[in-house]
């Protein structure tokens, strides 16, 4: 059984936390301003996939583990954040050009691998992503039924806030892009979105 109530609550409260400006919400406005929603989407399931990850590891205790090994998360989030600044920096160092923006034709699955793996990484490896998830959820969860039905809609309500969200940020970053570009500033557009990237990697290794 599933408490309505609690997921009446629950919705807003999801709405407001996934709309809030953060690393995953950059990383989303930074790619569609580089590489277009459409590829962009891509980084989209990568961390769709680490969102409700985190959500049920933190419902299930998985997170105390992380917390007893602290080293192997920083060595994670260091990694991670390394390869996100290494993509900025190259946005921010191109010239002449979109960087990492290809035909459809260009397109690999590996490429798209990379940028769901993106997405990944900064939703797993986001502290504050694991403190929302172990304080936001359990008030939502009526201890006197079922954990798997109520996690599992819990989860599906995340990550559909989720994905609404990403994809206002995307579209944002999108129309930013078209509205530099047709005044012939491309390199601005890179170094737009490549900042941007950077700020996430920086703020995923520091945060």
């Amino acid at each position: 059984m599933v408490d309505y109530s609690l997921l009446l609550l629950f919705l807003p409260t999801s709405f407001f936390i996934s709309i809030t400006p953060g690393m995953c919400m950059t990383l989303s406005m930074s790619l569609s301003m580089s590489i277009g929603l459409r590829r962009t989407m891509h980084m989209m399931w990568g961390e769709l996939i680490g969102v409700g990850l985190v959500a049920v590891a933190a419902v299930l205790g998985v997170s105390a583990i992380m917390l007893n090994y602290p080293a192997a998360f920083t060595v994670f989030k260091w990694l991670g954040g390394a390869y996100l600044m290494f993509i900025g920096g190259q946005m921010w160092l191109s010239k002449g050009k979109l960087s990492l923006n290809l035909d459809d034709n260009q397109q690999t699955s590996a490429s798209n691998m990379s940028l769901a793996t993106q997405g990944f990484v900064t939703a797993v490896a986001n502290p504050k992503g694991w403190a929302f998830m172990m304080s936001l959820l359990p008030p939502f969860i009526n201890s006197e039924q079922a954990l798997a039905p109520q996690l599992s809609a819990l989860v599906v309500l995340i990550l559909a806030m989720e994905f609404v969200c990403l994809m206002l940020y995307a579209t944002g970053g999108r129309a930013l892009k078209h509205l530099l570009a047709s005044s012939g500033n491309v390199k601005i557009v890179n170094r737009v979105a490549g900042t941007l990237m950077l700020g996430v990697g920086v703020w995923l290794i520091t945060g």
